[in-house]
Parts: structure tokens; C-alpha cells; sequence
């Protein structure tokens, strides 16, 4: 099986390290890292509209990178900061994923940096086996 790692030795917030890949493919699949609304190392500010593009955004550009789509996506792992969240995060999910939703799990949990929302994901593409 061969192993393929996308984006290791990125920086986070305060410009430390990350000690993981963004996403790794592995026979097809693509596990993408848990993504959050961070741009050049800060949370982007504006609620949790904001942060749920910034974050899907983010999560598009691994996917992309690595050659896959959202219409790729089986799995989809969110956390919430605040469950009152959950209908105006919802809305702007599912302009994204429209007419191919993949599985999710959706749970409220405190997070590790300042944000509000944090989303990772599980693909799969058999032409990339």
C-alpha cells in the first residue's frame, strides 16, 4: 500500500508547528486532518457563518490539492463550540454539500484554538487506488 501525505510542517495559530499532515491517501482514501476557520495562522472573525465557509473553504483546497472533490466525500466529522450554532452551521453546509451528502457526525466539544466550528473528512476515489 502506498502512503501519501498532503501538507506536513504547516503552521498554526501563533505560528507553531503542526506535528501532523493536513490529509494522507492511502488506496484510494483520503483522510483529511479536522480543518477550522484559520487563515495565515489566526482564526478568521465573524461568527459562525464565517467560520463554517472559511473552514469548508479550507477543507475544499486539501481536497483539491490532493485531486478529489466534495462529491468524493463519504464522511464528515464537525465539532460545534455551541450548539445554538447548529441551524446557522447547518445552512451553510449544506450549500456546499447540495445534492451528494456525505455520512456525518456532528457534536458539540470544546475546542482546542478559539474557533467555533472544526470539520474533517474522509474520502474516497477508486481511480486513485
Amino acid at each position: 500500500m502506498t502512503i501519501k501525505r498532503f501538507g506536513g510542517g504547516g503552521k498554526g495559530a501563533g505560528g507553531q508547528p503542526l506535528p501532523f499532515a493536513r490529509a494522507v491517501q492511502a488506496n484510494g482514501w483520503l483522510y483529511v486532518s479536522g480543518q477550522v476557520a484559520m487563515e495565515n495562522g489566526e482564526i478568521v472573525r465573524g461568527g459562525i457563518v464565517a467560520e463554517t465557509r472559511k473552514t469548508m473553504e479550507n477543507v475544499i483546497a486539501i481536497l483539491k490539492e490532493a485531486g478529489y472533490g466534495l462529491e468524493d466525500v463519504v464522511r464528515v466529522g464537525v465539532w460545534l463550540d455551541d450548539p445554538r450554532d447548529f441551524w446557522s452551521f447547518n445552512g451553510v453546509y449544506a450549500e456546499y454539500f447540495k445534492d451528494h451528502p456525505p455520512a456525518r457526525a456532528c457534536v458539540q466539544s470544546s475546542m482546542m484554538v478559539d474557533c467555533k466550528v472544526e470539520i474533517d473528512c474522509v474520502a474516497f476515489r477508486a481511480d486513485k487506488m
